[in-house]
């Protein structure tokens, strides 16, 4: 499948252009940052109403770098040690995809299937990614009262990607509450947008700074909804 050619976001290292993994630019004064890897999963990213704007509030981040896996494997050929040294070399790792059918587009399943290997991300000896943080940012076609069990959906989102979850525990990950824009069909404009556009990158700047709530972050049901409350410095006695 061929990909736009208007995926790119700039030559620059950091973040990467779309497809392109380019080497990061040495600053010392951030080598103690946490490095955030966005794996983004977006089968036509150039219509999307919601994640191409996400996407956008986060390009010009220091220490993030964008892993567009549409660009990189359009025949979903995935390269295994590729992928891993990314997760190897990253400390906190978002999922940024739309939610299709309950779950993640068709190649973030091939590429969980993959590249978590036994052995290397789970199992004997699979420690690689034992302590690193991860969560999923998505967006939903449908509004927020309908993931819901009085709702339309009948579950919550965070209860839906109970499997992501439990990937995440078995790998010895973090695991963080999604950030989820709901009601993306209703999205027209960047006025839209404008509130989970910038809370998207509120978050992926504390994770990167180590500036978040960890335990409030895991207990939450929506980051989204709750951004003010896990960016607060935690109380103490």
């Amino acid at each position: 499948m061929a990909r736009s050619q208007g995926r790119a976001w700039g030559q620059t290292a950091r973040p990467c252009a779309f497809g392109q993994l380019t080497p990061p630019v040495a600053r010392p004064l951030l080598a103690t940052m946490p490095r955030v890897l966005v794996l983004l999963a977006h089968p036509v990213l150039e219509r999307s109403r919601v994640n191409r704007r996400l996407l956008s509030a986060i390009s010009d981040l220091e220490s993030v770098t964008v892993h567009d896996l549409y660009e990189a494997y359009p025949t979903l050929s995935i390269d295994i040690a590729r992928e891993q040294a990314l997760l190897v070399e990253h400390d906190v790792i978002v999922f940024q995809h739309p939610f299709y059918w309950y779950s993640v587009p068709a190649i973030l399943k091939e590429w969980q299937d993959l590249v978590l290997e036994h052995g290397w991300a789970y199992g004997a000896g699979g420690t690689k990614l034992r302590g690193k943080l991860t969560l999923n940012a998505i967006s939903t076609g449908g509004p927020a009262q309908a993931y819901r069990k009085e709702g339309y959906n009948r579950f919550t989102v965070r209860e839906l990607l109970a499997p992501w979850e439990q990937t995440a525990n078995l790998c010895g990950l973090r695991y963080l509450a999604p950030y989820v824009v709901h009601a993306a069909l209703k999205v027209t404009g960047e006025s839209d947008i404008v509130t989970p556009r910038d809370g998207y990158r509120r978050l992926v700047t504390a994770l990167r700074d180590d500036q978040i709530d960890l335990e409030r972050a895991a207990r939450a049901e929506n980051l989204a909804d709750e951004i003010d409350a896990v960016l607060a410095p935690r109380e103490v006695a």
